[in-house]
């Protein structure tokens, strides 16, 4: 931080004192009218570099995003296997 200079909510005049701060306080006690927000989680699932490229130019060719091909093939799968 610029010397003395203090952060506006935490009134720290360094990045550690900043730290210290958050690490003890929420953001929503100082903004009570901050929106709702919804969170979707998701996961990450490591997979081999050729075979994602492979994904990569089937979605091209149907004009969709990696992650919508693979949802709908391992849907595919899981249909199939029950």
């Amino acid at each position: 931080m610029v010397a003395n200079k203090k952060s506006g909510i935490s009134q720290a005049s360094s990045l550690e004192e900043m730290g210290e701060f958050w690490d003890s306080h929420d953001f929503t006690e100082h903004d009570t009218n901050a929106p709702d927000v919804n969170f979707e989680i998701a996961c990450a699932v490591p997979i081999e570099l050729e075979l994602f490229n492979s994904l990569e130019k089937q979605a091209q060719r149907r004009g969709i995003k990696v992650e919508t091909l693979v949802n709908l093939w391992l849907q595919q799968k899981l249909v199939e296997q029950n």
